[in-house]
């Protein structure tokens, strides 16, 4: 099998052709996309770290294990209607649009946050409490589904071809800034109030801050117009549009599996690090390890190393977005594969160390991996589809990957090293999941430099858009049509 390129005639682009977007729009794009990813994985980081917490609120009848493992239970049960949710708001947005998809998404997901914040505790309605806060994951795991990869599809369908890995990439450094907001708020707390504030209204206070970060998330989306490939392929033709009313992309997407799986493949090597760290990680250090070898460090330290960690990833995805648009997509995603296959098991071994230091550089080793993924495959994923497909093709192969193989990660793992003793489970993992992500890239093209599959070329400037189609015309010749 060769490698993927995508099934489209050759064509002469005019200057006409060629979509140029004044760089204060694409940053506004940048901002409303970035935003969702902000309150998306402010949840996450909230919930990960507030899971001693929220075990006594919602599950103190359970014993210490049972309790672990249903609260990690319900951490990963929103991954389980993300499919559902990417199947619903993906064609949808090739319908309707990216913009007006991705504004009821950030709704959806700060009133699911928000919601959390006012169940009452066990004590006040027993069962009640566990299963309310089961439909609020629910909510938050279904509008999840639709927009992240409608998001990556926003950014990508904005940028210029030339800069679309390191625009790319601030979709990640919001994801990035969410999770440190939500470490950094639990910290705080954790800090500042006592055991018994905590149970009896502390930990609510997080959630709340979901709602007002909804409110700006809308506001900078419906600011925007939707994006320029989306508004071209309006235009096409009445035909193509009623088509696509109809539901054929389902048959579109099933002629395209190859473009699929591959697509799912690069979501596990991305993915399963990304929660190893940001999920998974917390708990192993201060609880997993101690109860084990009696080693481990505090879950203050714990917090404060991961927070470090944060930072690094943080200032690093924009850097290396901006590589990638010079070096290509592909070194630095076989670069992170190999990180995780060669140094998966010096990095567990650090991490269980009761060295502060050692803890710190096994994490941050996980860290760096990682960002070889998230600078690059927000700008590699959307090159996959074609524009009339694009939300619903990358919507449906990302989740269901998510929802199969990364999303459950920490449940996975955890029942793994508490069924066998063996604390090196995270290790092989991380070598499985880049394994898969080796097979995947080997049949990628690489996107870097290159237009979107059924877009016209994208320029940030008339002067590119000139230079773009001067070199055109010197590789077709002077009798090409």
């Amino acid at each position: 099998m060769a490698v993927l390129t995508p099934r489209e005639r050759p064509r002469r682009w005019s200057l006409d052709d060629i979509v140029v977007t004044d760089p204060p729009i694409i940053r506004r794009a940048i901002g409303a996309a970035s935003i969702g990813n902000i309150t998306e994985w402010y949840d996450f980081g909230v919930y990960a770290y507030f899971e001693p917490t929220i075990k006594e609120v919602f599950f103190a009848h359970l014993g210490d294990t049972a309790g672990t493992i249903a609260t990690f239970g319900l951490f990963a049960v929103a991954f389980l209607v993300r499919p559902f949710g990417g199947m619903f708001f993906g064609p949808l947005a090739d319908r309707i649009g990216r913009n007006q998809v991705l504004a009821t998404t950030m709704i959806l997901m700060a009133l699911g946050t928000f919601a959390i914040g006012c169940i009452p505790d066990q004590n006040a309605i027993g069962i009640w409490a566990p299963m309310l806060l089961l439909c609020a994951r629910l909510l938050q795991g279904f509008s999840t589904g639709g927009e992240y990869g409608n998001a990556m599809t926003f950014i990508a369908e904005y940028a210029p071809d030339r800069r679309r890995g390191f625009l790319g990439s601030w979709l990640e450094f919001g994801t990035f800034t969410g999770y440190l907001l939500g470490a950094l708020v639990v910290t705080l707390a954790d800090a500042t109030l006592s055991h018994d504030q905590l149970l009896a209204w502390g930990w609510r206070l997080p959630f709340f801050v979901a709602l007002p970060l909804g409110v700006v998330g809308v506001y900078l989306r419906m600011r925007l117009a939707d994006t320029p490939a989306f508004a071209a392929l309006e235009k096409e033709s009445e035909e193509r549009e009623k088509s696509n009313r109809t539901g054929d992309e389902a048959k579109i997407l099933a002629k395209l599996w190859p473009y699929v799986l591959v697509c799912m493949g690069l979501v596990v090597v991305w993915n399963v690090p990304n929660y190893m760290l940001t999920s998974y990680m917390p708990t192993y250090v201060t609880s997993t390890v101690p109860d084990a070898t009696g080693g481990g460090v505090s879950s203050s330290t714990s917090q404060w190393l991961q927070i470090a960690v944060m930072v690094v990833a943080l200032l690093t995805i924009p850097v290396i977005g901006l590589i990638s648009d010079r070096v290509g997509r592909k070194p630095i995603i076989w670069t992170g594969i190999a990180g995780l296959i060669l140094l998966a098991f010096p990095m567990v071994l650090l991490v269980r160390t009761d060295n502060a230091f050692a803890v710190f550089v096994g994490l941050l080793m996980m860290g760096l991996t990682l960002i070889c993924f998230s600078a690059t495959m927000p700008s590699t994923l959307p090159s996959l589809f074609p524009t009339k497909v694009r939300g619903a093709g990358l919507s449906v192969a990302f989740n269901v990957a998510v929802s199969l193989f990364a999303g459950t990660t920490s449940v996975v793992v955890g029942a793994l090293v508490g069924l066998t003793g063996d604390l090196n489970w995270p290790a092989y993992y991380l070598i499985i999941a880049g394994i898969i992500g080796a097979v995947s890239v080997y049949f990628l093209q690489e996107p870097n430099g290159k237009h979107m599959w059924g877009s016209a070329p994208a320029a940030q400037s008339e002067a590119e858009a000139e230079e773009l189609v001067g070199a055109q015309a010197r590789r077709s010749g002077p009798n090409s049509h």
